[in-house]
């Protein structure tokens, strides 16, 4: 089975990272890495009530991040990113559509 995430950031700049070999971590350490994420990059909740469900969470990272040349070109972050969001949603192939703001798996 194929284990990939895949993150366009816009109509010119797509990742995409083969987790295969890449280590695991567990939904909790993934959680606080987003978490992490989320805060150092002065992320919004999307929604009026500020509640932030994960997949809400992995699209703005990748929102905030797009701007940000040392993340997404980084492949630490990069693989780093893909891994806590296969932990976080627990699916082996994810796509996040930052213009679209969604996630598909």
């Amino acid at each position: 089975m194929r284990s990939e995430v895949i993150v366009v950031l816009d109509a010119d700049r797509e990742f995409r990272v083969d987790t295969e070999s890449l280590t695991p971590v567990s939904s909790d350490q993934g959680r606080l890495w987003l978490d992490q994420q989320f805060i150092a990059l002065d992320c919004e909740p999307l929604r009026a009530t500020g509640k932030v469900l994960l997949a809400d969470k992995l699209v703005v990272v990748a929102r905030e991040a797009r701007n940000r040349p040392d993340l997404f070109d980084n492949e630490d972050w990069r693989n780093n990113y893909a891994v806590a969001a296969q932990a976080v949603l627990s699916k082996p192939l994810i796509r996040v559509d930052v213009p679209a703001m969604s996630i598909s798996y």
